[in-house]
């Protein structure tokens, strides 16, 4: 299908405090690990809480085009009939994985040690990304990758007929590399290592260990060091999808930044390996408590309660960033409303996500009347005591981007508008409805 759309310019507003309570969609990297394993598996998986945003629609069309049986059987409830470890079909076309990163990459190793040939694409901001940091260990398997100039999509993957187990140290704290080789190496013999110099987020490892593949994690002097044991049988499960913490950090945000507002969060993931905005939150002296503490899917939740309140500026350590990556734009938009300033180290990976979003980031703050320095692994942002706002946001295809923009616009003294609103149909498709429901003034305009 066609990932293009026409630009929707949206603006956004302060106006009365928010309150109510925001039921922010599934995680993300849970949905799309939840289908791909499915497919991976014997038997039917039922998923519960499926995030029906483009980027999560698009791993399920391509876990179909694999040979899986996929269906929606209501809101947010998926069967998934799998084909097993090295069952998949070859697809009859072109993968289309729209804007996903973390889709294409999964998806390609999971295929990688399978002796099929499938070709992905993705839209114009997913084929400028860089491919090769996960395309190079699985050509270590025995996989032949050829791809545009620059490692970029479109790529065409012949799988390994005869795939070798391989022991590899990831070059930068990616989940997504490491998921890719996790995956690929489902269908390897032997044992597959990966190392990292620091914990990403498990997901991959705890859904693994759930569906019945023998895998195990431990701290040793060469770092983390995660160990599979190849061509286990999947047995297909019941997955509880939790609450995307990543998604419930925008209206976190604009209730931290909104004078009086007050909502509740339900039902979001606690993972440690995921929460480091909320830690760094916490720090600043952001009001927010965690209730109902309890385990959903295998993996840790809670109800979150924001309040408003006085923020302060801080230093966010290099070695908390792969615990909050996807979430340093909404960091740097709370930020300017915090006294003093905040430095985020250690983000350089944001220069290859959807967009440069330490560029993005920077640029349109300033067009809002922010002051922010950057390097190539750091951004620092000025808070003040009001947010003049009245600027224009270039988005660059980046649904993070978007969304934080928008929030930016709540808490300013002029409003805020960004150049294009569709791809937050990729993560959040209910994000507009829901910050209205919470009393936010946020609408399209005319181009």
């Amino acid at each position: 299908m066609s990932h293009a759309a026409d630009p929707q310019p949206m603006i956004s507003r302060s106006g009365g405090p928010l309150s109510g309570v925001a039921q922010v969609p599934g995680d993300k990297s849970i949905s799309h690990r939840a289908l791909i394993l499915g497919a991976l598996s014997v038997g039917e998986t039922r998923i519960t809480g499926l995030l029906e945003g483009q980027d999560v629609l698009d791993t399920a069309r391509a876990m179909a085009a694999f040979g899986a049986q996929v269906e929606r059987v209501g809101p947010g409830e998926w069967s998934v009939h799998g084909v097993g470890v090295g069952g998949f079909s070859e697809p009859a076309a072109i993968l289309d994985c729209g804007n996903s990163g973390t889709g294409v990459r999964l998806i390609m190793g999971a295929m990688a040690t399978t002796p099929i040939t499938a070709t992905f694409t993705g839209d114009a901001s997913l084929s400028r990304r860089p491919m090769a940091r996960v395309t190079d260990p699985l050509s270590e398997f025995g996989a032949q990758i050829t791809a545009r100039e620059g490692g970029c999509l479109p790529i065409t993957i012949q799988g390994a007929a005869d795939p070798l187990p391989l022991r590899y140290r990831t070059p930068v704290a990616s989940a997504q590399i490491k998921s890719a080789i996790l995956l690929a190496g489902l269908n390897a013999p032997g044992e597959t290592v990966v190392i990292e110099s620091e914990p990403t987020r498990d997901h991959s490892e705890r859904m693994l260990a759930g569906f019945g593949a023998e895998i195990r994690s431990e701290s040793t002097e060469e770092g983390h060091v995660i160990t599979l044991k190849g061509r286990p049988e999947l047995r297909a499960q019941p997955v509880a999808v939790p609450r995307d913490p990543s998604s419930a950090a925008f209206p976190v945000a604009a209730a931290l930044i909104v004078p009086g507002s007050e909502i509740r969060v339900p039902g979001v993931s606690r993972n440690p390996t995921r929460d480091g905005l909320y830690i760094t939150l916490l720090e600043m002296g952001a009001d927010i408590r965690f209730e109902n503490e309890r385990e959903e899917g295998g993996e840790p939740v809670a109800d979150m309660h924001v309040k408003h309140g006085p923020l302060t500026g801080v230093s966010v350590p290099a070695e908390r960033a792969a615990s909050m990556i996807d979430e340093f734009p909404i960091l740097s938009v709370i930020a300017a409303f915090a006294a003093g300033k905040t430095v985020m180290n250690g983000v350089a990976e944001l220069r290859v996500k959807e967009s440069d979003r330490i560029d993005a980031m920077a640029l349109g703050l300033r067009a809002n009347g922010v002051r922010v320095e950057e390097t190539r692994d750091s951004m620092t942002v000025h808070g003040m005591a009001a947010v003049p706002g009245g600027g224009l946001a270039v988005t660059h295809l980046d649904h993070r981007i978007a969304m934080s923009f928008l929030v930016l616009g709540l808490g300013t003294g002029s409003p805020v508008a960004i150049d294009d609103g569709s791809p937050i149909m990729t993560s959040f498709p209910d994000f507009i409805p829901l910050m209205q429901g919470l009393g936010a003034d946020i609408a399209e305009t005319s181009a």
